[in-house]
C-alpha cells in the first residue's frame, strides 16, 4: 500500500508541473554562442558555422578571403572579449584579433566591433563589413604585410670561426615583363652564353615561366666576379644582376653536405612553416641550415599597411625591425675541414675522411670526397669496416685471456661450414703459420681471427664494439649513423663478424669515435653541435668505465698493437708522417658479387689529440688505396 501511495504522490506532482514548464520559454542560445562561433570562424578564415544578416556564407568568406589575402598564409587568433547588449535583439561583440607575424615574440593585435541581431526565429546573427576585420578596413580595401630580411645566424667552428654566413651575391635573371614574346628565346640565349648555362635547358625555363616573372639563372658571390659584371649582364636585352645577400660558405664545397645551402624557400617548406614563411623568403633548403633554420633564420622585419583596389598603400598600422639570426656553434675547425677534403680531392668514388679530438669528443672535421655527389657519407654512410673492426676483436681476445704475445694459427685459409675464409692476396707467406696476436694484428691475419672464434662470442664481439662507440648512440647535434654489431650470430656469420664483415656495419664518424676512444682510454662521446646550457638538447656525459668503456689498461694495448700497423704492418707508409708517433689500422671490406669482389678501404689513425678515420668506397687495400691519402691528410696538419 505505501508503495502505491508514494507513486501517486510522484505522478499527482508530476502533472501539476507540466503547465509550469509549459509556460517558461526556452531562452534559446544567446549572443554569446554567436560570437564565440564567429570569432572561431575567423581565426580559421572560414566562418561556416555563423548565420550573416542579408548574406550568404559563401558571400562572407569570399569577402573575407579578400580582406586578408595580403596577409596569407598567416591566420590570426580571434577572440571574444567582451558583448554589450544593445536591446533583447540586438549586441554588439569585441573581437580581439593576434596576428603572429614573423618569430619574435612580438604580434599585431587590435580589436573590432560586430553588430549581432536576433531574427523572428531567436537565431543571432552576424552583421558582417570589412570592419568587422579590421577597424580601418572598406570594402574594397586589403590588409598587406610586407617583409624586410635580417641578417640570418652565422653558422661557426672551433674558436668562434665563421664557416657560413651572409655574403653579398649577385642574383642573375631574366625580367620577362621587360621584354617582348620575340626577345625571350634571344635573351635566353645570349644571358646562358656568358653564365656557360645550359641553352636549352635555360630557354625551356625563360619560356615555361609567366609573363612578369623574374627568372633565375644563377647566384654568384660579388667578390667572385669581375668589377663590370653587373653592367656586362645588363647589356643582354631583359637581364639583370640584383644585389641582396646569401649566407654561403667560404668555397661552395666547403662541408657542403654537412652545413648545406640557403635559397628561396620551396612549396613545401612554406606549407610546413605554419604561417613562418610565405613565397620569396629565404630559407635553409639543406644541412644544419635547414635544420636549424628557425634559430637561423630569425624574425623579419616587418610592415602591415592596407591596399586600396589601386594598390596605393596606407601609412603603416604596425611596424617591427625584426630579430637577426642567432649564430649556431659546431665544434668543427675550418683548416682541418679543408685539409681533409683537399686529400680527398682526386678520389673519383665515394669517400669520407672524419677527425675527432679524443680529449673533447670533437669532431673537427667531417669531409666528404667529390665521388659522394652531395651525399653525407661521412655521418651517415654504412658500411662493413673489414679488418679495421679487429679493433674491437683484439679488445675481445684481450678479455677472453690473450695477450699480444699469444700464439694463434694463421693458415692461408680457413674452411667454416663449407665456406672458404681466405687472407689477402698480398698477405706475406712469413707471417704464415704460428704468429702472435700482435703479429695477427699488424699483418691483418683474416684466418688468425677467424680462428679464434671459439673462444670469443658474437655478444663478446658486441660489448666490446660497444666499449670503443661502436653502435652507440650519441647526440651530436645531426642525424648520423653509429655503427650495427648484432649480439647474435653462428657459423659463418660469425666467422664473418671477426673480420668486420657479415652484419656489421659501421660509419666513417663510428670508426673515427672506435679510435678516439683508444687514444682517449675511455669511450668518448662525440660532440658536432654545441646546444646552449638549459636548452634541453646538451650532448650526454662521457660513460664511466663502468658503464662500458674500454678501459685504460685495454687501450694502451690497443694502442701498442696500433703502432706495430705502422712500424711492421701495413700502414708503414705512415712512419714518415712528422710530428707525433701515428698509430694505425687499415682495412678492406669485401662488397657485392662481383668475381673478383669489390672492396672498400679503410684506414683509422691516431697522431697526438687526433683521431681520423678514411673510408673509400671503391678502394683495393686499405694501406695501398687509403695509405697515401691519409699521409696526404696527416702531412698537411703538420707543414
Amino acid at each position: 500500500m505505501g508503495k502505491h501511495r508514494l507513486l501517486a504522490s510522484i505522478l499527482s506532482v508530476s502533472i501539476l508541473a507540466l503547465p509550469l514548464a509549459a509556460c517558461s520559454p526556452d531562452p534559446g542560445p544567446g549572443p554569446e554562442d554567436a560570437a564565440a562561433t564567429l570569432a572561431t570562424g575567423l581565426s580559421a578564415l572560414d566562418v561556416a558555422g555563423s548565420t550573416f544578416a542579408d548574406s550568404s556564407v559563401e558571400a562572407v568568406n569570399g569577402m573575407l578571403g579578400y580582406l586578408v589575402s595580403g596577409m596569407a598564409p598567416m591566420k590570426p587568433t580571434v577572440t571574444v572579449s567582451g558583448i554589450e547588449e544593445i536591446s533583447d535583439d540586438e549586441a554588439a561583440a569585441t573581437l580581439n584579433y593576434v596576428w603572429d607575424v614573423n618569430a619574435s615574440e612580438e604580434d599585431y593585435s587590435y580589436d573590432t566591433t560586430v553588430t549581432l541581431q536576433r531574427d523572428e526565429e531567436d537565431t543571432w546573427q552576424v552583421r558582417f563589413t570589412a570592419a568587422t576585420v579590421h577597424p580601418d578596413l572598406e570594402p574594397s580595401e586589403h590588409l598587406l604585410r610586407t617583409t624586410g630580411p635580417v641578417r640570418r645566424g652565422d653558422i661557426l667552428g672551433a674558436g668562434g670561426a665563421v664557416l657560413m654566413a651572409d655574403r653579398a651575391v649577385w642574383r642573375v635573371g631574366i625580367d620577362k615583363a621587360v621584354l617582348t614574346e620575340k626577345e625571350y628565346v634571344s635573351s635566353a640565349f645570349y644571358l646562358s652564353q656568358y653564365l656557360n648555362l645550359d641553352t636549352e635547358a635555360f630557354t625551356a625555363k625563360v619560356l615555361a615561366a609567366g609573363p612578369k616573372a623574374f627568372v633565375d639563372a644563377v647566384t654568384v658571390r660579388q667578390d667572385s666576379v669581375p668589377a663590370k659584371f653587373e653592367s656586362d649582364i645588363a647589356t643582354v636585352p631583359g637581364a639583370a644582376a640584383l644585389s641582396g645577400n646569401l649566407s654561403l660558405a667560404e668555397t661552395p664545397s666547403f662541408a657542403q653536405a654537412l652545413l648545406g645551402s640557403v635559397g628561396e624557400a620551396t612549396a613545401e617548406l612554406i606549407e610546413k612553416s605554419g604561417g613562418a614563411l610565405v613565397p620569396g623568403d629565404q630559407a635553409g633548403l639543406s644541412g644544419l641550415q635547414l635544420q636549424y633554420d628557425t634559430q637561423l633564420r630569425g624574425a623579419d622585419a616587418v610592415t602591415i599597411r592596407i591596399a586600396n583596389a589601386d594598390n596605393v598603400l596606407s601609412a603603416p598600422f604596425f611596424e617591427t625591425a625584426g630579430e637577426p639570426g642567432d649564430p649556431l656553434q659546431t665544434t668543427l675547425n675550418a683548416g682541418i675541414q679543408s685539409k681533409a677534403e683537399s686529400a680527398l680531392a682526386d678520389e673519383p668514388s665515394a669517400s669520407a675522411l672524419v677527425a675527432i679530438q679524443p680529449s673533447t669528443g670533437s669532431i673537427l672535421a667531417v669531409a666528404n670526397g667529390p665521388g659522394s655527389k652531395g651525399a653525407q657519407t661521412a655521418l651517415l654512410g654504412q658500411y662493413a669496416p673489414g679488418s679495421t673492426f679487429k679493433l674491437a676483436t683484439a679488445l675481445a681476445m684481450l678479455r677472453t685471456g690473450s695477450t699480444p704475445d699469444t700464439m694463434l694459427s694463421c693458415p692461408e685459409q680457413v674452411d667454416v661450414d663449407g665456406r672458404m675464409f681466405n687472407n689477402a692476396s698480398t698477405y706475406p707467406e712469413e707471417f704464415l703459420g704460428r704468429i702472435t696476436l700482435g703479429q695477427a694484428f699488424a699483418q691483418s691475419c683474416n684466418t688468425a681471427f677467424i680462428n679464434a672464434r671459439d673462444t670469443v662470442s658474437q655478444s663478446d664481439l658486441a660489448s666490446a664494439a660497444q666499449s670503443l662507440g661502436l653502435g652507440v648512440d650519441a647526440a651530436i647535434g645531426t642525424p648520423a649513423y653509429f655503427g650495427s654489431v648484432p649480439d647474435q650470430a653462428e657459423g659463418t656469420l660469425h666467422a664473418a663478424s671477426m673480420i668486420g664483415q657479415g652484419e656489421i656495419l659501421v660509419s666513417p664518424l663510428a670508426l673515427a669515435i672506435a679510435g678516439a676512444s683508444a687514444a682517449k682510454g675511455e669511450r668518448v662521446t662525440p660532440t658536432l653541435v654545441t646546444a646552449p646550457a638549459g636548452s634541453g638538447a646538451e650532448n650526454p656525459q662521457t660513460p664511466s668505465p663502468a658503464q662500458g668503456s674500454v678501459s685504460t689498461d685495454e687501450a694502451g694495448t690497443l694502442r701498442s698493437m696500433m703502432r706495430g700497423v705502422v712500424t711492421e704492418g701495413g700502414g708503414q707508409l705512415l712512419q714518415d708522417v712528422p710530428g707525433a708517433p701515428v698509430l694505425a689500422k687499415t682495412g678492406t671490406a669485401e662488397f657485392g658479387s662481383d668475381t673478383p669482389p669489390r672492396t672498400h678501404a679503410w684506414v683509422v689513425a691516431i697522431q697526438g689529440d687526433l683521431a681520423v678515420a678514411l673510408f673509400i668506397e671503391e678502394g683495393e687495400l686499405g694501406s695501398t688505396s687509403g695509405g697515401p691519402v691519409m699521409k696526404a691528410f696527416l702531412d698537411s696538419l703538420a707543414g
